[in-house]
């Protein structure tokens, strides 16, 4: 997977000299993955246009390399902060953007919810894992309630996606790739505000989904 790490500090360094053009710079690479790596994207569901925050399940790096390739709007992923104190590979968060919250910090929150404000109010879509850490693909973790807050505190439309068949195709660990299908099942968006207990509710609909295609899982 040299490719991969090469291609990632090509696109830091071309995000640092064209801010403006950060979504197209991602897309070009996520875009360009798919061919090196040899995988194929398939959508199940619709994309709202509506959607501000984009809640996600979480198995691989593929992950983010696949909504990147797929989504039309430009996104502003939520990470934990240990990813942006990586050397070199950390600039992936400043360069475009991103939100990095540190989770042992309680202000953090108020950063996320700042910071997460300004990016909708410029159009993007914020887009999280709220397990927190990648799972094993069979059940969803615990969610992480970043997701809820977020949601709640800026009046956000949510949007839950279910990626299935990442793992199969990227080994996080070991950085070994193998072709293959990533199937992303896009459920119907989610105002917060007409039901309490909507975050639940996504988690268990989020949760039956991925138990209906464990076979892509």
């Amino acid at each position: 997977m040299i490719e991969f790490v090469v291609t990632v500090l090509i696109t830091i360094v071309l995000m640092y000299l064209f801010r403006n053009r950060t979504h197209g710079i991602r897309k070009t690479w996520a875009n360009l993955q798919t061919y090196l790596i040899g995988f194929k994207i398939i959508t199940h569901g619709d994309i709202s246009p509506k959607t501000t925050l984009l809640v996600m399940n979480h198995q691989s790096l593929l992950d983010i390399v696949t909504l990147e390739a797929i989504y039309p709007k430009n996104l502003c992923w939520i990470a934990k902060k240990e990813i942006e104190d990586i050397p070199l590979f950390g600039h992936i968060i400043p360069a475009p953007r991103m939100i990095s919250i540190d989770r042992k910090d309680k202000r953090s929150i108020i950063k996320m919810l700042k910071e997460g404000k300004e990016r909708v109010s410029e159009g993007r879509v914020l887009a999280m894992f709220p397990e927190g850490t990648r799972g094993r693909g069979d059940k969803l973790l615990k969610f992480q309630s970043g997701a809820k807050a977020l949601a709640e505190k800026l009046d956000l439309v949510v949007q839950p996606a279910l990626i299935t068949g990442a793992r199969y195709i990227l080994d996080s660990q070991n950085f070994m790739a193998n072709g293959g299908e990533v199937h992303v099942h896009f459920l119907d968006p989610i105002d917060p505000k007409a039901d309490e207990q909507w975050f639940e509710k996504m988690y268990d609909a989020m949760n039956q989904t991925l138990q209906s295609n464990l076979n892509q899982a």
